[in-house]
C-alpha cells in the first residue's frame, strides 16, 4: 500500500532522514521506533505533505491497481486519497464538543457545497443525517456516546487519544499514521489502547503504520518494525528479530 524509497529530508546542514526505504503493505501493522531525535516524526510529515522531501519518492495505492506518487501533492489531497494521521501532542479542538470533532472530520468526504448548506436542500439534510448519524456510531466505539456534548478538553487524557483516532476515522481512511498513540497513558491504558487499535484495524480494514516509544505496544502489535537512529535505517524486521539485533540494543542503550 506504501512504497517508501530512498527518502532524504534535509534542513540546512542536518540530515534528519538519509535513503530511507520502507514498505508496509495492505492490512499490516507496521512500526517505526528510534531513539529521540531519529526522524521517525519527519518520515510522517514527508508522507503527509507538510515537508518535501530534499530526495526520494513514496507511492501510495489505497486500492488494487492504483497509484498515487505523493511527493509534491498538498496535505488536504493526500488525506483525501486516504491517508490520515495522529499526532504526538494531541490537536483536538478542546473549546468544541466531542461530537463536533467528529463532525469535522467528516466534512473531508462532504459532497454538498456551501449554496446547498445555506439553502438547507434535500441532499445536504441527508447528508447531513448521515454525518450524524456515523459520528454517533463513531462515538459508541470508543466509549464516549455519553460523553458527546462535553467539551474535547474537558475529556481525561486517555480519552481524548481515542477521540482523536475516531476523527480521523471519521475522513476514512485507508492508511492511518499514528504518531506515538500511548504517550502519556498509564498501564491500563495503554492496555487498553492495544486492544483498541487492533479492533478497529479489523472493524475498519485499516492498514497501520504507528511511531511509538512504549516497547510493549510496538511488540504486541506490529507484524514488521523499521528502526530509524540519526536518520538511518539501522534495522527491520520481525519484532523478534529487532529485538535480538545489536545495532538496535546498542541504539537504545549505548552498549554493544
Amino acid at each position: 500500500m506504501l512504497k517508501i524509497e530512498n527518502l532524504t529530508m534535509k534542513f540546512g546542514g542536518v540530515v534528519a532522514c538519509s535513503s530511507f526505504n520502507a514498505e508496509v503493505k495492505r492490512g499490516q501493522i507496521v512500526g517505526l521506533i528510534g531513539p529521540n531525535g531519529a526522524g521517525k516524526t519527519t518520515v510522517f510529515n514527508v508522507i503527509t505533505g507538510v515537508y518535501k522531501p530534499t530526495e526520494g519518492q513514496i507511492t501510495f495505492s489505497p486500492r488494487e491497481g492504483e497509484q498515487h506518487r505523493l511527493v509534491g501533492l498538498k496535505p488536504d489531497r493526500i488525506a483525501q486519497l486516504g491517508i490520515c494521521r495522529t499526532f504526538q501532542n494531541i490537536r483536538l479542538f478542546g473549546q468544541l464538543s466531542v461530537l463536533d470533532n467528529i463532525f469535522i472530520g467528516n466534512h473531508l468526504r462532504l459532497r454538498s457545497n456551501v449554496f446547498s448548506s445555506v439553502l438547507r436542500l434535500p441532499g445536504y439534510t441527508a447528508e447531513e443525517r448521515e454525518i450524524y448519524e456515523k459520528s454517533m456510531y463513531l462515538l459508541e466505539k470508543i466509549g464516549l456516546q455519553d460523553f458527546r456534548n462535553e467539551k474535547a478538553s474537558s475529556l481525561p487524557y486517555g480519552m481524548q487519544r481515542r477521540l482523536e483516532m475516531a476523527r480521523a476515522l471519521a475522513t476514512n481512511p485507508k492508511l492511518l499514521l499514528l504518531d506515538e498513540p500511548a504517550a502519556g497513558m498509564n498501564p491500563q491504558e495503554t492496555n487498553e489502547l492495544i486492544g483498541f487499535i487492533q479492533e478497529i484495524k479489523e472493524e475498519f480494514d485499516l492498514t497501520i503504520f504507528l511511531i511509538e516509544h512504549h516497547m510493549e505496544v510496538i511488540m504486541e502489535i506490529s507484524e514488521k518494525i523499521y528502526v530509524l537512529d540519526h536518520g538511518v535505517l539501522i534495522a527491520e524486521g520481525s519484532p523478534g528479530e529487532v529485538q535480538r539485533n545489536e545495532k538496535v540494543i546498542e541504539a537504545y542503550l549505548g552498549v554493544g
